[in-house]
């Protein structure tokens, strides 16, 4: 077991099933010692978690644990892009989308809930620039989308 699965284990962290692709495209593609992820919504269990506008009928909360699952999600497509798990070192960068009514103002906080989960698994390498961004509208009516950058272990 290498040392983010042990670190999942440690969190009692279950990492979901890697999604597939709801349209077309790739969940995840590498290039050299980067994986890019597609930008995943907060599914589980095959159903979103949060659908809707942030400040209208998804609570600040619940967007965070959107994101958060969202986020888990991009850690499995890598994941099942580089072929193990534990290939992948670094998170080197994180965009988030939320979808949220034009008076929101708090996206940053709501992509915390990302910034947060990776951080707790990746540690010091789960440090990330960022960006957060309003939208009117997502695919599906999900509530938030985040997609990252991993840097591949060689």
């Amino acid at each position: 077991m290498g040392l983010l699965s042990k670190r999942l284990q440690e969190l009692g962290i279950i990492l979901p099933e890697a999604p597939k692709a709801v349209a077309a495209y790739v969940p995840a593609r590498v290039a050299g010692s980067l994986c890019f992820t597609s930008g995943q919504l907060p599914f589980r269990e095959g159903k979103l978690v949060a659908e809707g506008k942030v400040g209208e009928n998804v609570s600040l909360e619940d967007a965070q644990q959107a994101a958060r699952q969202a986020a888990l999600n991009a850690i499995s497509v890598a994941a099942a892009a580089v072929g193990d798990l534990d290939r992948l070192e670094a998170v080197i960068k994180v965009v988030g989308f939320v979808q949220s009514t034009p008076e929101f103002h708090d996206q940053p906080q709501v992509i915390n809930g990302a910034s947060w989960v990776l951080e707790e698994i990746f540690q010091e390498n789960g440090r990330h620039a960022r960006s957060a961004v309003g939208t009117n509208a997502l695919p599906l009516n999900a509530a938030v989308e985040v997609e990252c950058i991993f840097l591949i272990r060689e």
